[in-house]
């Protein structure tokens, strides 16, 4: 038993019953010689025969313990004898074990000294054969690199720089990646920006010599190209009604490239837009072109005094010119539009200084250098389209800003005098608001005085303008006219238009311009009597155009209207969006929901506003928001994502649904017969009271009938609204009280499904 006990424990139980038996042996050692000390004391202390009585007893004890020895010697003899006997038995066994093993090992030793050898040998040849295969790899990796490189060097020799601006590439992005390793490619990688640069040197030279040669050889380039213009002029002169300028004609029947070698630049442009730098390539070309444009510009002090000298004047303006269309044409980006008319704009200004500075000379000397009268007023009316084009441009920075800066808010007055600085820039009338007292507050926003006033001034610089061409009153009247129309059509117009789409133009803003374009449409007439009044040109003339204001006004109060419904349904979505139905509540609360009532807080505030609209607008949007609403409300119930709705869920839906009936009837907008607001939502009530009131035998029995009471329910929409409140799940369902107490409630659901089923197939088939 004591056996098993001990076979049973554990290491960690050992090791504490050794630790603890210390202990005791320690503690007993100590108590021992502590009692052997006070026993020896009282043996020679207190008796005086003591010492040898126990000094008898401690013989007799010890002769006890030698038999006690002995008899356990005896009792283990024959098997120590035994163990003896066993062990010298087996060291013989042993030591002949020993030999053979030696042996063994012996001639093992001497078998596999050769197989050593040999796989020494196998290993170091294999060892040269893979140095070999790597070598041979790295070779094989480094000649692409180094033919790529010869390349480049032959190509450089041949000065073929756009080839071998391709060929650096190559070099950088793959080959000298696979072996940047190698100290040899890394002196080419430290060598191929240096050669970029000797490139871009090179280009820009030949750049400049190029610009050098077209500065010398401008009036030969003009020269030629107005000799085409003198043998098309007829065919000009047929064109004139259009309005084109005569730079863009020239260009038609010039071939620039006959006359002059373009490839420096389309060598350069091609280098520094590889290189990555061709915006610095376009800055320095367009900043060099600029000093020549100026430099052409700048007559002769005695230019005016031959023939020659502006026979000269006018070849360079027009050769330098033909080269910039060659250029605009033949590159991308290098030239733009708006980069020629920037020259031409200030060519324009500068040849009108010249011409209004020895004008009558320049028509003798225009008619004697051999042009006929026909191509003096074909120029003439060029550079004064091209100055109109000026002017708006001009002005259409000045309207830009003037939206920029409204606050679009009625102008407030406070007094009369007010009232009076504004009526003087801007011709308002309005009986209601005159009787009304101060401080009041004009319809239109500051805009709308500064744009009537700015168009006044642009009248007058067109004014100007006409007037140093000697023309008649009726015509400048009809000049004033045409370029005045030409600032409404098309620049009010089209910084109206980017205006009302730009994003941070709300509603209210929008409303105040529609306001805004209705006062400016009614300022029209009265800058038809300003330019007859400066003219004196009786607008009864035949021939006496109208200013197209009304059609220009009309067009940015329908996209500002469009913009408007827009901006409102995209309010509609931001609030169906915060929508959060539990679709599966088992009862409603007996409340709207809070997105809802704040949507139509928001319809509500935002339709008091639309009272300065004109009443159509203003119904429009009313109506164009509640179909809006009424259509998402209608998707969110059908929505392919929501795969099942209780009872609970329709009825709150049904009453957030009565809240929108109840905004339609309140009348937000006055000028709606009956309700006709309501009907936006028609279709969700029918659907819902069908739904709520559970009556499928009625509209079953009804369904095609023109008095049906549910005519505005699709079967393909009850049938999708149905399945979705269908026991499918067979758990946590509207109709698990039903399955529990009433079966035939799930069986009519059945029955109603597969009629719907029945109606859509007929109208798909009918279809």
């Amino acid at each position: 038993d004591k056996a098993a006990v001990v076979k049973a424990w554990t290491m960690p139980e050992i090791e504490r019953g050794i630790r603890l038996l210390l202990e005791i042996f320690a503690f007993s050692v100590d108590t021992i010689t502590d009692y052997n000390q006070r026993v020896l004391l009282s043996v020679y202390d207190d008796q005086p025969n003591a010492h040898k009585r126990f000094m008898e007893k401690l013989d007799a004890r010890i002769r006890n313990h030698d038999r006690e020895i002995e008899k356990m010697c005896n009792f283990h003899h024959q098997g120590f004898v035994d163990a003896i006997t066993e062990l010298l038995k087996v060291r013989a066994d042993a030591e002949k074990l020993m030999g053979q093993v030696s042996d063994t090992n012996r001639r093992l030793q001497d078998a596999g000294r050769e197989v050593t050898a040999q796989t020494e040998e196998v290993i170091r040849c294999r060892i040269q054969q893979r140095n070999m295969a790597t070598t041979v790899e790295k070779l094989q990796l480094c000649i692409p690199v180094l033919e790529m490189y010869s390349k480049l060097k032959e190509q450089l020799e041949s000065k073929r720089y756009y080839s071998a601006l391709k060929t650096m590439e190559q070099l950088e992005n793959i080959y000298i990646p696979r072996v940047s390793q190698y100290r040899f490619c890394q002196i080419m990688a430290e060598t191929l920006p240096k050669l970029r640069e000797e490139i871009k040197e090179i280009s820009m030279s030949d750049l400049k010599d190029f610009l050098e040669s077209i500065r010398k050889h401008s009036d030969k380039i003009g020269e030629t190209a107005m000799r085409q213009v003198m043998k098309h002029h007829c065919l000009m002169h047929c064109h004139r009604k259009c309005s084109c300028n005569l730079v863009g004609f020239l260009f038609k029947v010039l071939t620039a490239q006959d006359l002059v070698d373009f490839s420096p630049v389309y060598r350069c442009l091609h280098i520094y837009t590889v290189l990555g730098d061709r915006e610095t390539f376009e800055n320095y070309y367009r900043k060099q072109r600029k000093k020549q444009a100026r430099l052409v510009l700048q007559p002769q002090s005695n230019m005016h005094e031959t023939v020659e000298g502006y026979r000269k004047y006018f070849n360079q303006i027009v050769g330098f010119f033909v080269v910039e269309d060659h250029i605009l044409h033949a590159t991308q980006g290098l030239v733009t539009r708006a980069f020629t008319d920037e020259l031409w704009n200030m060519a324009l200004s500068k040849i009108i200084a010249v011409l209004r500075t020895h004008s009558i000379l320049y028509v003798v000397h225009f008619i004697d250098l051999g042009y006929s009268l026909c191509c003096l007023l074909t120029v003439i009316a060029l550079v004064r389209d091209q100055y109109n084009e000026t002017l708006l441009k001009k002005w259409a920075l000045v309207f830009r800003d003037i939206f920029e800066q409204d606050n679009y808010s009625p102008i407030p007055v406070e007094n009369e005098e007010e009232y009076k600085a504004v009526v003087s820039r801007f011709p308002f009338h309005d009986a209601e608001i005159e009787k009304q007292q101060f401080p009041k507050k004009l319809p239109m926003s500051q805009s709308v005085p500064q744009i009537y006033s700015q168009v006044k001034e642009f009248i007058y610089a067109s004014l100007k303008f006409s007037e140093s061409l000697h023309r008649s009153s009726t015509e400048i009247d009809d000049m004033l006219r045409k370029s005045t129309n030409l600032l409404l059509t098309r620049t009010l117009s089209s910084c109206l238009q980017n205006l009302i789409k730009k994003p941070h133009i709300g509603l209210t803003e929008l409303v105040q311009i529609i306001i805004n374009t209705t006062h400016l449409e009614h300022a029209c007439k009265y800058l038809e009597d300003f330019i007859t009044n400066i003219t004196n040109v009786s607008p009864e003339t035949v021939h006496t155009t109208r200013l197209y204001g009304l059609s220009t006004f009309k067009d940015a109060r329908h996209a500002a209207e469009g913009e408007i419904y827009t901006k409102l349904n995209q309010k509609i979505d931001e609030f169906i969006q915060l929508a959060d139905y539990e679709w599966g509540m088992a009862e409603s609360d007996g409340r709207a929901s809070g997105y809802l009532m704040d949507l139509i807080n928001f319809l509500r505030s935002t339709f008091q506003v639309f009272t300065h609209l004109p009443g159509k607008v203003a119904q429009t949007a009313c109506m164009s928001s509640c179909k809006h609403l009424a259509t998402s409300l209608m998707q969110m119930l059908l929505d392919t994502e929501l795969k099942q709705i209780s009872m609970g869920a329709i009825q709150q839906f049904n009453l957030d649904v009565m809240q929108c009936e109840l905004f339609a009837s309140s009348e937000p907008v006055p000028g709606f017969q009956g309700d006709t607001l309501q009907l936006a939502f028609i279709d969700l009530r029918q659907l819902l009271d069908l739904f709520m009131v559970w009556d499928w035998s009625t509209y079953l029995a009804d369904y095609g009938q023109p008095t049906s009471k549910y005519l505005r329910v699709n079967p393909s929409t009850a049938l999708a609204l149905l399945e979705k409140m269908k026991d499918t799940s067979k758990k946590n369902n509207i109709f698990s009280q039903f399955r529990k107490n009433d079966r035939d409630k799930q069986k009519l659901i059945e029955t109603v499904v597969k009629q719907l089923r029945s109606l859509v197939n007929g109208m798909s088939q009918h279809s």
